[in-house]
């Protein structure tokens, strides 16, 4: 993913983020390299994956206090995730997969856009696919209170928003998942973003 960013950054001629060193003198374009928070230039125009308090407050689209960007339940008709009845705020009147997306073979993902956006004008920040976040997996109040970046290293990084296959509680604004660097698969993905 951070190699993606980098690309789209050096394509669209904007500084990279992601470097293969602390030094921030050669760009990471190859290998598979487990990179530390200071092997970012966070100062640079390109693009990078979120971080974990980044993505929560994009999701959130600017209603603070609710379990969604849109309110406190959820229905098919706002985001593609797994309906069951085992969640009273999962209100939607069909059960299971998203009927619209739920046709062989898999995934079932949905095309961007097929929801409304939240707030902030962002479509799919519940469901859909798990997103990447730059954060190693640490505790959420321990690090956030002190380094919105997360930890310093770590095994696992943080992934959030839910997928077509996780439930209703999965899709929340604050529930946070996390996997190796390494995990691939068809409920994953994620977005970037940019300083202005």
């Amino acid at each position: 993913c951070v190699k993606w960013c980098n690309a789209r950054s050096q394509m669209e001629g904007l500084t990279a983020c992601y470097y293969q060193s602390p030094v921030l003198n050669l760009v990471y374009i190859k290998d598979e390299i487990d990179l530390g928070t200071n092997y970012v230039k966070w100062t640079a125009n390109g693009y990078r994956l979120p971080t974990e308090a980044e993505w929560e407050k994009a999701a959130r689209g600017a209603r603070q206090g609710r379990r969604f960007p849109w309110g406190d339940t959820i229905q098919h008709a706002r985001a593609n995730y797994l309906s069951t009845s085992s969640h009273t705020y999962d209100t939607s009147p069909t059960q299971g997969y998203h009927t619209n997306f739920a046709v062989m073979p898999l995934p079932f993902t949905s095309p961007v856009g097929s929801f409304p956006a939240n707030g902030y004008g962002l479509h799919d920040m519940a469901g859909n696919v798990w997103e990447w976040c730059w954060d190693w997996y640490g505790s959420y109040a321990a690090n956030y209170q002190v380094d919105p970046r997360g930890p310093g290293t770590g095994t696992s990084r943080i992934q959030r928003g839910g997928s077509w296959m996780g439930a209703a509680n999965t899709a929340s604004s604050s529930y946070r998942s996390f996997a190796a660097p390494t995990n691939t698969g068809n409920m994953v993905g994620f977005r970037c973003v940019r300083r202005p």
